[in-house]
């Protein structure tokens, strides 16, 4: 088994998971400023990685083993194969074709700040919903949740945790503008990239409701003050900062 390692971020590295599937990778992992993508045999890939030939093992396997249950908040990430053996809201989340495990501290700093700001009953938006798993989340916390992402080829996957979750949760192909006539939101969660939120702040308050909370992350540190800048232009109200290592969430209220 060989892996590809690309240098970057998941939402930098994003568009390529099709590609990469595409040309036969049977796993993809996220790692601290990088994504491994694990293939049968080395191919000739024009995204500038690096190939790794891995022991002769059953990889799968190890992946498994190593790939650990994740506590953020009160909630409990597990992939399917995890035994829930923890106390904890159970997010079962298969690994796979999208990203959003709960394993990189962006998801975790949105899964924890959520459960704090989410009340029962709002609407919530999950832009950029990958996996699913915030919008699977809120719907866990008696939330009317709705899923939006631009990569058609995770949706399917993220229905499939939906059902494996057993909640209800609306997904579809697009950005912030196709989810705007199923607002106005209660709560907006976008785990993005800075660059991208700066883009969307002339457009996030109109997806919220009067007091409705944005909150935003996928931001590195030295990038937070230009989203704290664009927020500012559109009128939010800011309501906490939380890091994690190199990451920060931003809070807003309209």
């Amino acid at each position: 088994m060989w892996v590809y390692r690309l240098k970057g971020t998941a939402w930098e590295l994003d568009p390529l998971i099709p590609e990469l599937f595409a040309k036969g990778a049977r796993g993809l992992e996220e790692r601290e400023g990088e994504v491994l993508a694990y293939f049968p045999t080395p191919l000739d890939l024009p995204f500038g990685g690096r190939w790794e030939e891995l022991p002769d093992e059953d990889w799968i396997e190890a992946w498994r083993r190593d790939l650990k249950p994740v506590r953020a908040g009160p909630f409990l990430v597990l992939a399917p194969w995890h035994p829930k053996e923890e106390e904890g809201i159970p997010l079962v989340i298969e690994p796979g074709m999208a990203f959003g495990t709960g394993h990189h501290e962006t998801t975790r700093l949105a899964l924890a700040a959520l459960a704090r700001h989410l009340r029962p009953g709002d609407k919530v938006l999950d832009l950029g919903t990958g996996s699913g798993i915030l919008a699977i989340a809120a719907a866990k916390l008696r939330a009317e949740a709705v899923g939006v992402d631009v990569d058609a080829s995770v949706l399917p996957q993220a229905e499939e945790n939906a059902r494996r979750n057993g909640v209800q949760v609306r997904f579809l192909l697009g950005s912030l503008e196709e989810a705007l006539p199923l607002g106005p939101f209660g709560l907006v969660v976008a785990n993005l990239f800075a660059e991208l939120h700066q883009d969307l702040a002339p457009l996030y308050p109109q997806a919220l409701a009067p007091g409705g909370r944005l909150l935003l992350t996928g931001i590195l540190r030295e990038k937070a003050e230009g989203v704290r800048g664009a927020m500012g232009e559109a009128g939010l109200k800011p309501l906490e900062e939380v890091a994690e290592g190199d990451w920060v969430l931003l809070a807003y209220r309209r």
